[in-house]
């Protein structure tokens, strides 16, 4: 049976609804929203004393409905379709007195101004509104001038709809111009399979006498799970937040499928700042043969490590979700700018939205565990924020690591899930607001994060690379003492500079940094300073390099790019694209000593790209051997302007045992974890 139009414009045509209500015969229809989940939202907006219009009732349930249930009983029902107007005068004759249903127009209705006190429209304006030619404009402006007309100021036009961007977007701006206060409810959706994926909402416009001048307009949105309604400034934000809503149901539906592998990532946003509190990734692994207790569990990652491979990447949270052993895991990051009441608090907090991320057959009372590392939810501590003029906004914060290490970071905001700069804390700390303990009192407390840097600890696996780079210089060996000229390009927290100037002990280190803040916040929170032998020029490194190469080549053993782009347009975030172009990297070639060593940190993504700039690089550099760091993306190029310069790996290996044993001196400390040997193990001429 054909019961859909050939057009969307027929749904404005008698004939039409005339034909499909014949066909249908005595069966209601429901466009969408059943009685039951609109209830608690008409119940706000309709009191029994009210008289009711219903515009395009068809034969819907949902008068007899409100009538039977005692909500109201003066209501008048009007359509377009003389079928279903005797179909459903014939069925409430008896029932329901009070009720009445009249064949009517509701772009030109019969009844006087201010009659009624709410009218009802049930997926109506969604009918009619099926395109946004001039024509179904204007019969729109029409409808709403009529249901302006009748309604009592006071009263309330209640839309149910599927709330289409263009849909709203009309409505909203219609009745927000004439004076009306606008509220859209999110109808909360049945537990069951429903009709439709989107969820129902229905837009609450309550007439008031329009205000000469520009009165404020008043906008709202009170989503499903709250009753307290949020205010919005514009049309335009009010669009954007239904169309979340929107999102979501999308996202739930999709997740309530059986698991495809793919990962799926929502924020949810604090109600009042409307900020993102929560990072959720939802991973599925169906390989795992499905057991009593291993669908689905929660696993909150603590503060300051969502930026780590095992919960920052889509890989690592694979190995995670498959370790964790649960066919379903949903990884959750929190946010910086959020307070959070320890493990039970998020629980409370998540457990109802969660449960709408639950796989299909999940047994009916399945406790779902929380986890995480530890069973805590972290520390992390803002100590700055700021703004570089250059840089953008940043903060300097310090987290707990495994077991009572605590780490210092600089982190961009425009890329808030990469860490720039990081350092290892060692002396206790007070957190901001405590007072210093006395010396001889209490001891610290576990989660109080330390102040003091570590500098004898790399925290960057691609500086530990760079570092074990300086194997490749040449002369018999590159020993401490040797004496050594380091321009380091890209300045940071410091710490590949400071490393390089305390090890060794003769080396003279030159940093070139574009943003003077830098040089500020390397100072004042990363234990950087400057010496006879550390020197910073706030300098562009593109033309501090291009000044070296005129006046003073062949001047550095060592030149060591760790250098961000602010394009993140560019599928290349270190080091920026004029770094890496022909006619620069010359100029580095001639700064450079001829058995010196160029190193480059290369973060690339995009492999076209990449192939392009290595490609640029051999064409350059005679010698060039790449170091990938492991579960990053990181890839550490040594370029060398000599091929007399190439070491076999024997020859590395013991280069890089000998400088080791060099740097290790009785007294002063060393990361036990850094093997330079390691380092250039995997080390691969391209």
């Amino acid at each position: 049976m054909d019961l859909l139009p050939r057009s969307p414009g027929e749904f404005g045509s008698a004939r039409y609804w005339d034909r499909f209500f014949r066909q249908r015969g005595q069966r209601p229809f429901e466009w969408y929203g059943a009685f039951p989940e609109l209830c608690p939202v008409l119940h706000k907006y309709v009191r029994p004393r009210d008289k009711v219009l219903v515009v395009g009732c068809g034969n819907s349930e949902l008068s007899e409905q409100m009538y039977d249930v005692g909500m109201c009983e003066d209501i008048v029902n009007i359509d377009v379709s003389d079928a279903v107007i005797r179909q459903m005068q014939e069925r409430s004759r008896s029932k329901r007195p009070k009720m009445s249903y009249l064949l009517m127009d509701m772009l030109q209705m019969d009844f006087p101004d201010a009659h009624f006190q709410v009218v009802l429209d049930k997926g109506t304006l969604d009918a009619i509104l099926t395109d946004e030619e001039e024509a179904t404009l204007a019969k729109v402006d029409k409808m709403f001038a009529e249901i302006s007309r009748v309604l009592q100021v006071g009263g309330r036009y209640l839309c149910v709809s599927l709330a289409q961007a263009h849909v709203l977007k009309k409505a909203v701006e219609y009745f927000s111009q004439e004076g009306w206060v606008v509220r859209v409810h999110q109808v909360a959706g049945s537990r069951d399979k429903q009709q439709f994926v989107l969820p129902v909402f229905v837009y609450v416009m309550t007439k008031f006498r329009k205000i000469p001048g520009s009165a404020p307009q008043i906008l709202e949105i009170c989503p499903e799970e709250q009753d307290k309604p949020m205010r919005v400034e514009t049309v335009e934000r009010l669009v954007a937040a239904v169309k979340d809503r929107q999102h979501y149901a999308l996202l739930c539906s999709q997740l309530s499928k059986p698991p495809c592998g793919e990962q799926v990532s929502l924020d949810l946003c604090d109600k009042e700042s409307g900020r993102p509190r929560y990072t959720l990734h939802v991973v599925d692994s169906p390989s795992l043969k499905p057991s009593r207790d291993n669908h689905f569990a929660i696993f909150i990652i603590p503060q300051g490590r969502e930026t780590e491979w095992l919960f920052g990447t889509e890989e690592g949270r694979r190995q995670l979700a498959t370790s964790a052993g649960f066919r379903r895991l949903v990884t959750v990051a929190l946010h910086r700018e959020q307070h959070y009441e320890g493990m039970a608090g998020i629980q409370a907090e998540l457990s109802g939205k969660v449960m709408e991320l639950a796989p299909p057959g999940l047994p009916a009372r399945q406790q779902v565990p929380f986890v995480s590392v530890g069973g805590d939810i972290g520390v992390r501590t803002v100590r700055h924020r700021d703004t570089s003029t250059l840089s953008g906004e940043y903060v300097i914060e310090d987290v707990k690591g495994d077991g009572t290490c605590y780490f210092r970071r600089l982190i961009f905001l425009r890329n808030r899930n990469v860490v720039q700069s990081e350092a290892r804390l060692l002396a206790p700390m007070p957190l901001p607001g405590q007072k210093k303990r006395r010396k001889d009192k209490k001891k610290p407390s576990p989660t109080e994060p330390p102040a003091a840097i570590d500098k004898s600890y790399l925290c960057c696996e691609h500086h530990k690379a760079m570092v074990a780079g300086l194997c490749l210089l040449g002369g018999p060996n590159p020993l401490p003492g040797t004496l050594l000229a380091v321009l380091v390009v890209g300045l940071g927290g410091g710490s590949l500079p400071v490393f390089i100037h305390d090890y060794f002990s003769q080396a003279h280190v030159a940093v070139v940094e574009i943003d003077p803040s830098m040089l500020e916040v390397a100072t004042r929170w990363f234990g950087f300073s400057q010496d006879d032998r550390m020197q910073v020029h706030v300098s562009d490194g593109l033309d501090y390099v291009a000044k070296l190469a005129a006046e003073a080549p062949a001047q550095y053993d060592a030149i060591m790019f760790d250098v961000d782009s602010k394009d993140l347009t560019v599928g290349m975030s270190c080091p920026p694209p004029a770094f890496v172009e022909k006619p620069f990297l010359q100029k580095v070639k001639t700064t450079l000593k001829p058995e010196g060593v160029f190193v480059l940190n290369l973060v690339c993504r995009d492999a076209r790209l990449k192939e392009s700039v290595l490609a640029t690089l051999r064409e350059v550099f005679p010698l060039l051997y790449a170091r990938r760091i492991e579960e990053e993306v990181n890839e550490i190029l040594f370029c060398q302007p000599s091929p007399e310069g190439r070491r076999d790996p024997t020859e590395l290996e013991a280069r890089a045992r000998a400088l080791e044993g060099a740097l290790r001196q009785p007294g002063r400390p060393w990361d036990s974890s850094y093997v330079l040997a390691d380092m250039l193990q995997a080390i691969k001429i391209l």
